[in-house]
């Protein structure tokens, strides 16, 4: 099998902005995750891209070489070209892996793909998050005990106002009482999409073997499966592959 083509996509915003941030990440979250890709899955081929960039790093060609684009976004969700959203949506129906990280909930792409409005209750206040595994036999939870802790994470809380998980891997508790779906799973069209929820910018999440696991684990699941070989328009097929037989009137 070839290996895996990855793209870390990343704001690469606060990290510029906040010197809270930058002591936590000073070569940007986008490397930090890619990183930790390169550490668990030693073959695949791992790349970044910002916002900053030339059609924020998403060319054609670039997405076209990509199997899984893994996006980490917050304070500019505005910014992003529709036109890049655009790109990206037909990559993910084509089968391209798409895996949306913490605030990325609210991303234009995310918002695209799962066409809800993806809000949710939210508080920043140092407590622990215990992320369960209720779906063990998923592969994006191998690796992961029943469950592991985070002791310093932003709060997530229901509702999450996403359509229903095709299949939910992980649900998080935080010290202040809140449930969240955290690790939730979709395909559209032949492209597969997971949301992972820990990685608020101030705390070193993912910097954590954990995160790292389920992110690696997440690559290796949506990752394209066979060929695309469909098309993005409706021909009109005039031609058969066999020949139709005149039927009496």
């Amino acid at each position: 099998m070839n290996p895996i083509r990855v793209t870390v996509w990343g704001e690469n915003v606060h990290e510029h902005k906040s010197p809270k941030v930058a002591a936590v990440y000073p070569d940007g979250m986008h490397n930090t995750i890619a990183a930790g890709i390169r550490e668990l899955l030693p073959t695949a081929e791992v790349g970044t891209a910002t916002l900053q960039e030339p059609e924020h790093g998403l060319t054609a060609e670039k997405l076209a070489a990509t199997d899984v684009l893994i996006w980490w976004g917050h304070m500019a969700h505005a910014e992003v070209a529709d036109a890049v959203v655009d790109r990206v949506q037909q990559r993910v129906l084509e089968g391209m892996g798409l895996i949306v990280l913490h605030s990325g909930h609210f991303a234009k792409i995310f918002k695209r793909m799962l066409g809800t409005s993806c809000a949710l209750t939210w508080r920043e206040a140092d407590e622990k998050e215990r992320l369960w595994v209720c779906n063990p036999g998923h592969p994006i939870a191998r690796g992961i005990d029943t469950y592991f802790e985070l002791e310093r994470e932003e709060m997530y809380g229901e509702p999450f106002g996403i359509p229903s998980p095709d299949e939910q891997v992980f649900i998080s508790w935080f010290e202040g009482g809140e449930v969240f779906r955290s690790g939730c799973c979709w395909h559209r069209g032949n492209g597969k999409i997971f949301y992972f929820r820990p990685g608020h910018e101030t705390y070193p999440t993912y910097h954590d073997k954990n995160v790292r696991r389920v992110i690696a684990n997440a690559v290796e699941w949506a990752r394209p499966q066979g060929q695309w070989t469909g098309v993005s328009h409706c021909p009109n097929v005039k031609t058969p592959v066999e020949p139709i037989k005149p039927k009496a009137r």
